[in-house]
């Protein structure tokens, strides 16, 4: 892996900056009887959002972020909790996609052939040819705690994916009201000299943050958030799986 905090680039970003509000917010003489968050500025709303959000005990996300190494893209699906435990699929630059579970002290992948020929440029074609004749569609494992697996074990780690992100003091402006996926959200608006932010917050239960985009040059990406408190199926695979660490051994 070539970024460990795959998804709290854009999280922590929005929330622990010390942002000023960039778009005005909603003028009182619209407000409604039953608006959401009734009397609490958008910084106030941003703060509580962190707060439910990093005391979640797993969730999903869902989006597609930067990859510093490649200046590509990873689109990753994952869903993870405070135990080290997940499971879910990524991809880089759209080449190929890669299955990953991590439960207790070992971590499994499942790679496509075109992510390991993605992976493998710069490589000749012999040794690029083996390891895709060796692994591509198997399930590997690796122990957590091994050189190659540190980085995968720590993004597998809620507490440090969102780590920071429950600072508060946010400026956040109130926007809209919306939807995400068909879940009632109000959208936050923040910026950092010419970055801005977006973040859409749950308006009805606990006020999960739901989505956070970016249009940072540096950190442009779209994360979504949900399946908070839900189990995490990091189920180890069943069947023959390749143990690199012996193969490495």
């Amino acid at each position: 892996m070539r970024r460990t905090a795959l998804a709290a680039l854009c999280l922590a970003a929005a929330a622990t900056a010390g942002l000023t509000g960039c778009l005005p917010g909603q003028n009182s003489a619209d407000a409604k009887p039953k608006e959401p968050f009734a009397g609490l500025t958008g910084g106030e709303i941003a703060d509580r959002s962190m707060k439910a959000t990093t005391g979640a005990t797993s969730l999903r996300m869902k989006g597609d972020i930067p990859d510093d190494e490649s200046n590509g893209t990873i689109r990753i699906d994952m869903a993870l909790n405070k135990k080290g435990d997940c499971a879910g699929t990524m991809s880089m630059g759209g080449q190929g996609k890669a299955d990953l579970i991590k439960t207790g002290g070992t971590v499994y992948m499942k790679y496509d052939e075109a992510f390991l020929r993605a992976q493998g440029k710069g490589d000749s074609k012999s040794d690029t040819d083996a390891v895709v004749a060796m692994m591509a569609g198997k399930w590997t494992k690796m122990s957590a705690k091994g050189k190659d697996a540190k980085d995968i074990a720590g993004f597998c780690d809620l507490d440090s994916v969102l780590g920071g992100a429950e600072e508060g003091n946010s400026d956040a402006k109130r926007g809209a009201t919306t939807t995400v996926d068909g879940t009632p959200a109000i959208v936050l608006h923040e910026k950092d000299g010419k970055d801005r932010y977006t973040l859409y917050v749950a308006t009805q239960g606990k006020p999960y943050l739901l989505k956070v985009t970016s249009t940072s040059k540096k950190d442009p990406g779209s994360i979504i958030f949900t399946d908070f408190e839900q189990r995490v199926p990091a189920d180890a695979p069943k069947g023959k799986v390749l143990d690199l660490d012996k193969l490495g051994g």
